[in-house]
């Protein structure tokens, strides 16, 4: 059986919206990763980058558990001895409410020069409002939301 790849002309590139207001995270990143590597589509190949920009809204607003924001613990080094950073989830959300989203995406997607391409596609905006109402996206049904 011989590999399918499509070419540049078969790729059509829509925008999406996705409203993570009450949201959980998780799901909101699969939803995410599955638009921005393009598995949504007849044309998808693992090799090929087809996949579709996303704008996520209303990161600052995701529900999340208290014992997840308490628990999960994000790292980061600074490259030189004793240089590790943590940070859990309460004051990264607090503080960076669109880099918790787009960590949680990044981590769904293929590692190496594929991944960053397709990461490179999607915006987050803390707030309800996005600058990309030009590009006429196309809005998602949220995938799930917590019951409260």
């Amino acid at each position: 059986m011989r590999t399918y790849t499509p070419t540049p002309a078969d790729i059509t590139r829509t925008w999406h919206v996705i409203d993570a207001e009450g949201a959980v995270l998780g799901r909101i990143a699969t939803e995410a990763a599955t638009l921005l590597r393009g598995k949504h589509k007849p044309t998808w190949a693992p090799h090929f980058d087809g996949g579709d920009h996303v704008v996520i809204v209303n990161a600052s607003a995701l529900a999340i558990s208290p014992r997840k924001l308490a628990d999960k613990t994000y790292y980061r080094h600074s490259g030189y001895p004793g240089g590790i950073k943590s940070e859990n989830l309460e004051h990264l959300l607090a503080r960076d409410p669109e880099r918790v989203v787009r960590l949680a995406v990044r981590g769904m997607l293929p590692k190496g020069p594929l991944g960053r391409k397709q990461l490179k596609r999607l915006r987050v905006y803390g707030g309800a409002e996005h600058p990309h109402e030009a590009q006429q996206p196309v809005a998602r049904t949220r995938p799930s939301s917590r019951a409260e």
